[in-house]
């Protein structure tokens, strides 16, 4: 299997980590009643932890598409190759990096992982587009 496959399956990993906290910070501060009903009620601001994880997991999603259609064009032209692993792993490794800096609150050194993420795609839609 292509390890850009792999690197697609972990990220769904990842998107399920930032569903699942973001998930259960809000429910910890609405309450298992929110979390069941229809979420029509006006509610209060999220805690700053609670809304760090729902805008880490906007984030993650601005690019996501992205970095699927990338890896697996890849893996569909035919044109992996170490480059592109490595750009993945680039990507996936730092948007794993990205979610506790972020719900921690670690501006400038968040930033820069956020960038090394985008470096990653950039190697991957390289080798797709070149």
């Amino acid at each position: 299997m292509a390890v850009e496959l792999k690197i697609l399956a972990w990220s769904c990993v990842l998107l399920m980590v930032h569903i699942f906290a973001a998930a259960h910070f809000k429910t910890r501060q609405y309450g298992p009643k929110w979390n069941v009903g229809a979420r029509d009620e006006a509610l209060p601001p999220l805690e700053p932890l609670a809304g760090r994880l729902v805008r880490a997991q906007a984030n993650f999603l601005e690019t996501y598409p992205i970095a699927i259609v990338a890896l697996l064009g890849i893996v569909i032209a035919g044109r992996a190759s170490e480059w592109t692993a490595i750009g993945g792993w680039l990507w996936l490794g730092a948007r794993s990096v990205y979610l506790p800096l972020y719900a921690a609150g670690v501006p400038m050194i968040r930033t820069m992982v956020y960038l090394a993420s985008l470096v990653g795609l950039i190697l991957v839609l390289q080798a797709l587009i070149g």
